[in-house]
């Protein structure tokens, strides 16, 4: 209806309760808090042990801020005031709020010219001047109507005087004499049965104009704090957007502590901004975990029914709770009942277990979803996953997402057919069997269920369906199943993300690099399969090995021995190169080349009066030593002191600087070791930009090691 006038007036007569909280004994301070961490909830993305407390580093004015202390009718009191400031603005806001409500200057004029008389306010700004009444007359109002205007009187005098510790605001704001009654403003009721006259123009006298002062009311002291409250909000959500634009004009970072960060997020939302919300949030959950940033992005994937996204929100939040030894939260169980509900309990499990956090993480929100399956939830007793809706056959698993439940597949015959040999031979022999039946099934239970249903959404084109990243372990058997399914060329077109996502996670260590390379060669990525070899290479000990298991496949044990030979020519073609930078020095030291100052080798020069024949010239030596000393101290020459991984050698070889030698214009006839090592060094580095670190998957295909035709990693091959 959009009447704020009669909103305020409405929202100032609303009774409002002093909040009360759980009555329950309190409990004793403990002498001692222990909160050890349970094994099942270690999670680092979680782990607060080594923050810090930011109490320092939140400003005054936002720790101050009141309006997220609300609780009961006040809450929803603010509530309602923030929607009207968000529809309106906060300057028709206050524009009605002084056209019904009795400013403090009008309360003060009236008083100082009201007549004498035992009259209290009340009456004073009803009665005491004679003005025109609103239907157009001088004669006043009706006395039934008087009479219905002095049962409705103000309780001012009796506010709480201290509500702020309950979460409720305080009286101390109210600017008006407590012991004023306060003026109130005719409303004509209407009985049930009659309709609703049309709203009147605007020039209609008959429609109530706030203008003179016995046509207002006294604002309630509590309402009169709400809006100053309500201000404080605004004002610092001013302040937070006009900085962060002017930041991001100036191209430079906004900084925030992830405890302000989440005070403006809860800001942001208190006055309906939700975009500017999720914003604060997120940039408080990338400087450290916070439940409550966490909730509020949530409920922003809640809004945009993103359902991957929630079950990674939701995940992280079972893990927290789990962490402070609340084992449920009818809260988290309700958005996994609802997800279940659109998306599919097998979807729903599907996907968490395609997730890449710790398995024991994963398990603590399967057990929400078995929840809802013991209590069979809609959606939960699905036993049937729709790859095709209008499939011709149904693929039987044994289990999907760690859950034994037998699940079918709806796949399309002609798709599976064409991508994989296997199955096609084994469905033609299914159909053979039962002709008549539809859809026809086949049996693969004794196959992994994740894999499988991967396998059907990559050959039936789902992209959307697709995890943005998979573990290392449900990649391996991934491409071990399609190995055995004969459908590598098909799926291999999908996993080349995956690969990039394990290859440049941050500080990812891999367990197994075994697996993965063996990945690489199964689903015939050359180009990860060189990455990937390259990093063991670089990665592990000069001394280690690659170890495979003696019942592992023959080509296993061939990568193996074929990259612990790639791995000693390269620290013997190390050492060539080091050979360049130690020869430039050691001509320096050589007798040929020894001279006398600004004379050639060979040459003595005239003997002075004294019989002196001067200095033998010492800049090249002083150079060499200088270059060979800084070689010696960032490990890079002798070979003695090298790191324990050739990945160190050679990135301490990628970020080494010359030191700085400025004797070398002593002397025009020195060999030059500054200029020959510089060149050196430039060359070394340009050599290892462009060297092949690991193995080719062409060359180690190819029964002499070397592929003679063009391979797709380009890199350059011996001569033979």
């Amino acid at each position: 209806m959009e009447e704020w006038d009669l909103a305020l007036l409405t929202l100032n007569s609303c009774p409002l309760f002093t909040y009360q909280d759980k009555d329950a004994p309190r409990l004793p301070e403990p002498a001692r808090i222990s909160l050890p961490l349970a094994p099942e909830t270690t999670c680092d993305e979680i782990d607060d042990a080594g923050a810090t407390p930011e109490v320092d580093t939140v400003h005054p004015t936002l720790r101050r801020l009141a309006a997220g202390n609300y609780k009961g009718t006040f809450h929803k009191a603010y509530v309602l005031l923030t929607e009207i400031t968000k529809k309106i603005g906060w300057d028709q806001l206050l524009r009605i709020r002084s056209q019904v409500f009795v400013m403090e200057e009008e309360y003060r004029n009236e008083k100082q010219h009201a007549p004498g008389g035992s009259r209290n306010a009340s009456t004073v700004a009803l009665r005491g001047r004679e003005t025109p009444q609103p239907n157009g007359h001088g004669e006043p109002l009706e006395e039934d109507h008087r009479d219905s205007e002095d049962m409705i009187q103000s309780e001012a005098d009796s506010e709480v005087t201290d509500l702020q510790a309950n979460g409720e605001p305080s009286a101390a704001s109210s600017h008006l004499d407590p012991d004023v009654s306060k003026p109130t403003h005719t409303i004509t009721v209407r009985s049930g049965d009659e309709t609703p006259q049309p709203q009147p123009p605007d020039n209609d006298p008959s429609h109530q104009q706030y203008t003179q002062f016995q046509h207002k009311r006294l604002c309630e002291r509590w309402l009169d704090n709400l809006f100053m409250v309500l201000y404080e909000d605004l004002r610092i959500y001013t302040i937070w957007r006009t900085e962060a634009s002017q930041y991001r004009q100036q191209q430079l970072a906004y900084k925030k502590s992830a405890e302000e960060w989440e005070i403006l997020g809860e800001l942001a939302e208190r006055l309906h901004h939700p975009e500017e919300a999720v914003e604060a949030w997120q940039s408080c959950l990338s400087m450290r975990f916070s439940p409550k940033a966490m909730r509020g992005v949530l409920d922003l994937y809640e809004r945009k029914n993103d359902g991957r996204n929630q079950l990674g929100a939701l995940i992280r939040l079972v893990a927290w709770q789990y962490r402070w030894y609340s084992e449920f939260s009818p809260d988290l169980l309700y958005i996994m009942r609802r997800l279940i509900e659109e998306e599919g309990a097998v979807k729903v499990r599907s996907i968490i277990q395609a997730t890449s956090l710790p398995q024991h993480i994963l398990d603590l929100t399967h057990q929400y979803a078995a929840l809802c399956a013991a209590f069979r939830s809609s959606g939960s007793d699905d036993d049937v996953v729709d790859i095709v809706t209008d499939g011709d056959v149904l693929l039987d698993l044994g289990g999907l997402a760690g859950v034994q439940k037998e699940v079918s597949l709806r796949v399309s015959g002609r798709v599976i057919s064409l991508a994989s040999p296997v199955l096609r031979d084994k469905l033609y022999h299914a159909t053979g069997a039962s002709k008549n039946e539809y859809p026809r099934r086949l049996s693969v239970k004794d196959e992994d269920g994740d894999a499988m249903l991967l396998i059907c959404n990559i050959i039936h084109l789902r992209n959307d369906k697709l995890p943005p990243r998979l573990p290392a372990e449900m990649l391996y058997n991934l491409a071990i199943l399609s190995e055995k399914l004969q459908c590598g060329i098909a799926v291999s077109r999908a996993t080349s993300p995956w690969f990039d996502r394990l290859f440049n996670a941050p500080a990812q260590v891999y367990v197994d690099m075994c697996r993965l390379i063996e990945a690489t060669i199964l689903l015939d990525e050359p180009i990860f399969f060189a990455r990937f070899t390259a990093r063991w290479i670089m990665n592990e000990p000069l001394d280690g090995k690659f170890a495979v298991a003696p019942t592992t496949h023959v080509r296993m044990k061939t990568l193996s021995l074929q990259l612990q030979q790639r791995r000693q020519s390269h620290i013997q073609a190390l050492r060539a190169d080091l050979d360049l930078l130690v020869d430039c020095c050691s001509l320096a030291f050589a007798k040929p080349a020894e001279h006398y100052v600004d004379y050639a080798p060979g040459m003595l020069p005239d003997p002075d009066d004294q019989g002196r024949t001067g200095s033998i010239c010492r800049v090249d030596e002083g150079a060499a030593t200088l270059y060979l000393g800084g070689l010696r101290d960032e490990k890079i020459w002798p070979a003695t002191v090298w790191p324990p991984t050739l990945g160190e050698i050679v990135e301490a070889i990628k970020t080494f600087n010359i030191p700085e030698y400025d004797d070398c214009d002593k002397c025009e006839f020195c060999e030059g070791v500054k200029a020959k090592f510089s060149l050196a060094v430039t060359m070394l580095k340009s050599m290892h930009a462009s060297r092949m670190w690991g193995l080719c998957l062409d060359c180690f295909r190819a029964e002499t090691g070397t592929n003679k035709g063009e391979c797709r990693y380009e890199h350059a091959k011996a001569r033979s």
